[in-house]
């Protein structure tokens, strides 16, 4: 038995050639519904590998979940088609897909373009201590 989308769901699901921003609140289903998005748009009409996708989630959890799920439904869809050459192709690209919090993928993006944009190549990122501020009068009430 498939699952039952409601109409916004599947609008999203179905949406296609834009960007899209999904929001909704806890247990609504917005994992679920981004899965079946990118499993349909990597193994559908007009299909695209899923390692040409960008998926950013608020939480390393979050995006871990997303693949674990993509990969377990592409395992099941492979169970019911064995030969299925793009699905075999899909699963080995889904560890290298970009699934990722925002700032997992921003710091992607200059590691492998920071020639593109004159940046030292040997650039890191700082720590929170190096880039929280500090007070003053708090450095003041610690000299005494």
């Amino acid at each position: 038995m498939g699952v039952k989308w409601t109409e916004e769901q599947e609008k999203v699901i179905r949406l296609r050639n834009r960007n899209i921003l999904v929001s909704a609140a806890a247990g609504s289903g917005k994992t679920a519904v981004l899965v079946e998005r990118i499993v349909r748009k990597i193994t559908g009409e007009n299909q695209t590998d899923i390692d040409r996708l960008v998926v950013v989630t608020f939480t390393r959890a979050a995006a871990a979940e997303m693949k674990a799920r993509i990969r377990n439904r592409l395992d099941d869809m492979l169970d019911e088609d064995e030969n299925n050459a793009n699905l075999i192709k899909q699963i080995a690209l889904v560890n290298n897909a970009q699934i990722t919090t925002i700032d997992s993928f921003c710091l992607w993006i200059l590691k492998n373009h920071f020639s593109e944009i004159n940046l030292d190549p040997g650039f890191r990122v700082a720590d929170k201590g190096e880039i929280t501020p500090v007070s003053y009068t708090h450095l003041r009430a610690h000299e005494t």
